[in-house]
């Protein structure tokens, strides 16, 4: 693709980096390379993007994640550490006994987990897709807490914003629901999460797989400190992803809290020039 051409400082908060030596080659096919992401980055304009390792069931992330903080190094990448937990998303009173009484097992994130990337100044926050790895138990929800860095949690179909609502927006640390909380394309969930922003003060929403103009442009007017770009890469291209938000029907401010702005608030890293 050739480069785009805007006027924008653009940063990313959404793009996958797994390493060749992770098990996610297993689940995910061949990962991309981080040279190949860091161009496609250039190539949109983009200058800093937060990466974590894909989700994985039953596995640990600790070697993925280091991975990631390792090809990370001298790149434009802003590594946030994936975590997972015991518990299910399901809210009714059985599942809520079975949550109860969950206990973690070998692979599952704990506090000293959290304590540990929160202090290694190579991770700047945390991922959780919770369909796929499941939801922390309480006591790693209190570290989170306690270490106060941003958590980017994937909303869709399987992790709808009125069970985010109940698992994790009331918790103390910043929330950036992926995808607009309604991945694969479900603008009913979309709408649903842009008004939970009235009730969460420290909820932001990231725009990646975000396909529908009405959406974009509703947060954006109504809610426009608490969008952030997400690319979805690799999985979507990011000039693709920055494409779609600057053909918006809204002001130039606008697309620069999106762009740039609002992220670098929250997320410190980005708003560093990489080295």
């Amino acid at each position: 693709m050739l480069e785009l051409e805007h006027g924008f400082r653009v940063v990313d908060v959404n793009a996958r980096l797994t390493p060749e030596e992770g098990p996610g080659i297993r689940d995910r096919g061949h990962p991309i390379s981080p040279e190949r992401l860091e161009r496609e980055m250039h190539q949109a304009g983009i200058v800093r993007a937060v990466v974590s390792p894909d989700p994985l069931r039953e596995t640990s992330h600790l070697q993925a994640n280091n991975g990631v903080a390792r090809l990370s190094v001298d790149r434009p990448f802003v590594a946030f550490a994936r975590i997972n937990g015991p518990r299910s998303l399901a809210t009714g009173r059985a599942s809520r006994v079975r949550n109860a009484v969950s206990r973690r097992r070998e692979w599952h994130t704990t506090p000293a987990d959290v304590e540990q990337y929160a202090y290694d100044d190579r991770f700047h926050g945390f991922t959780l897709d919770p369909a796929i790895d499941g939801l922390p138990d309480e006591d790693v929800l209190v570290a989170l807490e306690d270490v106060d860095l941003p958590v980017i949690v994937s909303g869709g179909v399987d992790a709808p914003p009125s069970v985010l609502a109940e698992t994790v927006l009331e918790r103390s640390f910043p929330v950036v629901v992926g995808h607009f909380g309604g991945h694969p394309l479900n603008r009913d969930h979309m709408d649903e999460m842009i008004d939970l922003l009235e009730r969460f003060d420290d909820c932001y929403l990231d725009t990646s797989f975000v396909r529908y103009r009405e959406q974009l442009e509703r947060a954006l007017l109504e809610h426009p400190d608490r969008v952030f770009f997400g690319s979805g890469a690799p999985a979507s291209h990011p000039n693709v992803a920055v494409m779609e938000i600057l053909t918006l029907d809204v002001s130039e401010d606008k697309l620069w809290r999106a762009f740039s702005k609002n992220a670098c608030r929250v997320i410190d890293a980005l708003a560093r020039d990489s080295t």
